[in-house]
Parts: C-alpha cells; structure tokens; sequence
C-alpha cells in the first residue's frame, strides 16, 4: 500500500508544481519538454544494473513504451485544449472518469472479481470525483467540440490499461525504473520534435526558469508511474481497486493541498465530493 500512497503523492505533488509555474512566469510547453527529459533521466539513474544503449530496443516493451510516451504528449495537449475550450473542471473529470476503462479491463482481461461491495465503492468514487472536481462556473457547451472530453477520457484510460498489461506480461521487476524513462523518453523526444517542425527558433529561446520548472515536474513525473507500477504488484487488492484509489486519491490530495497551500475556496458540491472520496477509499480498502 505505502507504493500507491507514494504515487498518490508523487502525482499531488505535479499540481503543486503546476501551480508555481504561473508564479514564477514558467513557460508550461517548455517546461513539460524538459520535464520529461528529465524523468527519463531519473530512471536510467534508478535503474540498479548497468545496461548498454543497443540492448533497449531488444526489450519487449520498448515500442509499446514509446508508443505510450508519444501518447501521453498527445493526451496532455488534448487535456489543455479541453481546458481551454470547455473549462479546467470538465479536462479533470474526464481524466479521472477514464478509470472506468482500466476497471472494465481488469474484470474482462484478468479475470477479477468485484464484489457488490467492491462495486459500490468504485461507483461512490466515480461520484465523488465528479463532485469535488465541478467548480460552479458555468460552462458553455458545444456539441462539436465534445470530442474533446471524449478524446481525454479514451487516451487517459488507455495508458491507464496499457501500464497495467505491459507490468503484467512484459516488464520484469528490476526493468520498472527503465521502462518509465523510455515513455518520457519518447515524450520528451516528441516533444522537441514538433517544436523543431513548427517553431525551430524557439528551441534555441529557453530561459533558465523553465528549465527549472522541467526539473522540479520531472522527478514526481517519474515517481508517479514508478511507484503506480508496483503497486499493482500488491496481491491484497485488484487492479480496479489500485486503479480506483489512484485516481480518487489524487483528486483528493490535489483538492486539499489547493486549500491549504493557495487558499482555493471549494463550494459546498465540492466538500461533499471530498466526504464521499474518503468513503469510497474506506469502502475499497477494506
């Protein structure tokens, strides 16, 4: 339990970081690029053998991994225009509702069994994320921009689904640190490359600040989905359960430390989707 605590926090703490970039005036494009580079850093560092470049492509999750680290960019641009086009509070929901998709795949995939117990627990969370991540400004909808959402939601729980696979059938234990670092690897690296393609000037423009906001994003970055890949080693609870805590955790966490650390104000709708997040953690835990 104390990994999926770990990666709770590992992921809380990415917000925090997030909120310190418009403080400090942190450019968030470049910073996400560096930010990568350097969790894929992290992990050639944590991985506890040495190992010569040529052998990585021979894994048998090397391109699923950069499949994925090309994934996650795409998802976190996908998530940024939904926020911009259709509010923060919708992108939120929508990546914390995709657990439904690594929960439906673990009962069909794996065989797991959810009690009616279980189940109630998983449908609290899904409400309670709803409610503690809705603020109360409207939000004016289009119908041809829902695609947006629905794009977030499908991708969120893809890579969800797809960690999940890969730590089950292709990723020995030692090779964790080694198999995060190439999905920020090939993030990273898309990264870098689009911005070649679209603006080639601004890779030679990076100010010191975002190269430090890439640093302090990057480590959690990496602790994130290091630590969630071995929590899904425990045995004492299903994927759809670690995958449920996960998600219900953080907004959780995230939630109170906005309060505490920027003094955001929660509604009452809110409050009561924090209550009903500790309910449902109960629930699952037990």
């Amino acid at each position: 339990m104390w990994d999926l605590i770990l990666s709770i926090a590992s992921s809380s703490l990415i917000f925090v970081v997030f909120k310190g970039y418009s403080r400090f005036r942190v450019n968030t494009f470049y910073a996400i690029i560096g930010n990568y580079l350097t969790a894929c850093s992290v992990g050639f560092i944590f991985f506890p053998r040495t190992l010569s470049l040529p052998e990585i492509p021979g894994k048998p999750w090397f391109l699923p991994a950069v499949a994925l680290g090309v994934l996650f960019i795409v998802i976190f641009n996908l998530m940024a225009r939904t926020s911009q086009q259709l509010g923060v509070s919708v992108a939120s929901v929508a990546t914390k509702m995709s657990l439904v998709i690594p929960v439906v795949a673990g009962v069909v995939l794996y065989g797991e069994v959810l009690g009616p117990i279980k189940i109630a627990g998983i449908a609290l969370a899904l409400v309670a994320v709803y409610f503690a991540s809705v603020k109360t400004r409207k939000v004016s909808w289009e119908p041809r921009l829902l695609y947006l959402p629905a794009l977030v939601f499908l991708g969120s729980g893809i890579i969800d689904t797809s960690i999940k696979y890969l730590e089950e059938t292709r990723i020995p234990d030692a090779e964790y640190p080694l198999f995060s670092a190439c999905i920020f690897g090939a993030a990273g690296t898309t990264g870098i490359l689009v911005t070649a393609l679209r603006k080639p000037r601004e890779l030679f423009t990076w100010r010191p600040r975002n190269l430090l906001g890439g640093l302090a994003l990057g480590i959690p970055n990496f602790f994130s989905i290091y630590f969630l890949l071995k929590a899904l080693q425990f045995d004492g609870l299903t994927s759809a359960a670690i995958f449920t805590l996960n998600n219900v955790g953080i907004v959780t966490l995230t939630t109170l430390l906005g309060i505490a650390f920027f003094g955001e104000k929660l509604s009452a709708r809110n409050w009561l989707g924090v209550g009903l997040a500790l309910v449902s953690i109960a629930i699952i835990s037990s």
